[in-house]
């Protein structure tokens, strides 16, 4: 059984994330939080002494969610084509059951702050550093994790597109096809640097 506090605390991040990816950042108060939450604003201070803070904690608390969501279903498999196309399908996936926090990681204040752009691109990193070894093409680690990042962001920009557009879409199908897309991609990388001259 979860202790009053910490359910209080995810109650706060769940209605938080609402307001937040609708209005962005600087458009939501925590009075807007404390109403929808129909607590009073002091309530709220107790467990997040600023909205600054709030907002830190809930792109923590997202960020990590995608990458170890992402990461965990890649693991699952053996052959890197198999890890590619599985991570791709639970990134689109996770986007699909939550576009709220997709929007915003992506689509928000998150990019035009400083201090949370730098929260966002951590995530960005850790979930390239955390593939690229899935990568099997004939490079270098350090074009391993090169490649891991366009990955990432080709996921990131194709979901972009779909919320945009506020498109419905399968994410078993768009995570194939995405993943066929990177995957033969990175195969052509890797033979045209094993066919090089020396």
């Amino acid at each position: 059984m979860s202790a009053p506090g910490i359910d209080r605390r995810r109650q706060i991040l769940d209605v938080a994330l609402t307001a937040f990816s609708t209005s962005g950042y600087h458009n939501t108060s925590m009075n807007d939080i404390a109403d929808a939450l129909s607590m009073t604003k002091p309530v709220v201070y107790q467990y997040f002494d600023s909205k600054r803070a709030l907002y830190r904690e809930l792109l923590h608390f997202v960020g990590e969610d995608l990458v170890r969501t992402v990461t965990a279903v890649a693991a699952e498999a053996t052959d890197p084509r198999i890890q590619t196309e599985r991570g791709m399908i639970a990134y689109f996936t996770w986007v699909s059951t939550h576009r709220e926090a997709f929007s915003l990681l992506f689509e928000s204040s998150a990019r035009v702050d400083e201090e949370f752009a730098d929260i966002v691109s951590e995530f960005e990193d850790a979930a390239a550093r955390a593939i690229a070894p899935f990568i099997a093409a004939a490079v270098s680690n350090e074009d391993q994790v090169t490649f891991a990042v366009g990955l990432v962001g080709m996921a990131e920009t194709v979901s972009r597109q779909v919320i945009r557009q506020g498109r419905d879409f399968d994410a078993e199908s768009l995570g194939r096809a995405v993943a066929e897309l990177a995957w033969g991609g990175l195969r052509s990388v890797g033979q045209s640097r094993i066919n090089q001259p020396r």
